[in-house]
């Protein structure tokens, strides 16, 4: 698996909901890359499809409260990414919904689900743990 410990932000609820994105997204990517036929990798995707489409949610939602929780600065523009992936994997649930089982689109969305978690997680996330610090330090 990719999750790393230096990941956490020190809030445990963020940090399993990290850990548990990271671990369904690894599997995901496994199966995808894997010798099996197609058809055989179709369950894997339409249940990575349908938990990110909840989690995804839940998860940023709770993000986003803690940025609130804490005043955060940057939680508008941070906030703004979150929509934009949530309507990204909403869009591609519709696309593959629509099309049907394309294996190129999932391969795709692997991809970009992958590295958007590894550059979420790994810089804009961090900066909110930065912050949380030096508040604590303040006090």
């Amino acid at each position: 698996m990719i999750w790393k410990e230096k990941y956490k932000v020190g809030v445990s609820v963020i940090d399993q909901q990290h850990e548990e994105l990271f671990r369904r997204v690894s599997t995901f990517v496994k199966t995808l890359r894997s010798e099996q036929k197609w058809e055989q990798k179709v369950e894997k995707v339409n249940d990575t499809l349908t938990f990110m489409k909840d989690y995804v949610v839940t998860h940023f939602q709770d993000e986003e409260a803690y940025q609130d929780e804490i005043g955060y600065p940057g939680r508008e523009e941070h906030r703004k990414i979150h929509n934009d992936m949530v309507a990204y994997v909403v869009s591609v649930s519709e696309q593959y919904e629509k099309e049907g089982c394309k294996e190129e689109l999932m391969q795709q969305f692997a991809g970009k689900l992958l590295t958007w978690l590894i550059n979420h997680v790994a810089a804009a996330d961090q900066k909110i743990a930065e912050y949380a610090k030096r508040q604590e330090e303040l006090k």
